[in-house]
């Protein structure tokens, strides 16, 4: 048995296609949707997701707007941007990509953007929404696992879901979206025993450890949805997940690739919340 391969690229490009009728309608309504990011630093990694964001909003038909900041920006003059962001009604969505300059203090930076502009979906009024069942944003990487595994046509309604990692930016976040699909969800992380034997028992399995081989063919039952959001490189410097792909594509049902799975679905589920952005921001006029 081989497992079917979920194209998260195709999927993207749905959501994107599906993102750019919404930009139009708003466009005929006179209204630019408009995404800020601002980056802080030389980060290379960081630069390449700046730009493939940038890219991602020609393509939907939102405007985006850059602000690449040396890395010695104090604290107070990024609050200070962001300020002047948040009074921006031509603005409707802000984005700080991190990790940010060690001076820095992200939480700060978290908390100072407007609630009703954080498209990262970071702040705690938006964690406090999702965690509650409250409408607005959902966060981009565990919104774009949801879609994954739905839009491949498979139910999360009543199947034992497992969630490998416990981070504030993937794992707390998609177990909360799993469990508001019905899903019965375990949250597991380093200090889990018997992760093996608990891996077994799902139907569903998401891995965000950050780690290679976390999840190996011994800890998979047959048939098993397994979506794997780690981003690493092997020993030739190939890029790989947190799954061993080979090994366990071969008992999965369905599996997501790396690369090519969970990472384009995050940035289209963000153009879908830099448009949510501006349905909100219409709603509080």
């Amino acid at each position: 048995m081989s497992a079917n391969i979920i194209d998260g690229k195709a999927i993207a490009g749905k959501i994107k296609e599906e993102a750019a009728e919404v930009a139009l309608q708003l466009k005929e309504q006179g209204i630019m949707p408009c995404l800020a990011v601002v980056l802080v630093g030389d980060n290379s990694a960081s630069k390449v997701y700046v730009n493939n964001k940038k890219k991602a909003c020609e393509a939907v038909g939102i405007d985006s707007i850059s602000y690449e900041m040396p890395e010695d920006l104090s604290e107070e003059e990024l609050l200070k941007l962001i300020d002047t962001l948040n009074k921006d009604e031509k603005v409707h969505g802000i984005l700080v990509q991190l990790p940010l300059p060690k001076h820095i203090n992200e939480t700060k930076v978290i908390m100072a953007i407007s609630p009703n502009k954080d498209v990262d979906c970071f702040h705690p009024q938006n964690v406090g929404a999702l965690h509650t069942g409250g409408q607005g944003f959902l966060p981009c990487t565990p919104a774009g696992i949801i879609e994954l595994i739905l839009r491949s046509g498979y139910s999360i309604s009543g199947k034992r879901c497992v969630v490998i990692g416990r981070s504030n930016i993937v794992g707390k976040p998609v177990a909360m979206l799993l469990l508001r699909e019905n899903g019965t969800v375990t949250i597991c992380h380093s200090k889990t025993k018997d992760l093996s034997e608990v891996c077994k028992q799902a139907d569903i399995i998401v891995v965000a450890t950050g780690k290679r081989n976390t999840l190996t063919k011994d800890m998979v039952k047959e048939g098993a949805i397994v979506i794997d959001v780690g981003m690493n490189r092997d020993e030739n410097g190939k890029l790989c997940g947190d799954v061993d792909y080979a090994e366990v594509s071969q008992v999965a049902g369905a599996i997501t690739p790396v690369p090519g799975g969970v990472g384009p679905m995050t940035i289209a589920m963000l153009m879908k919340n830099c448009l949510t952005a501006v349905t909100i921001q219409k709603i509080l006029k």
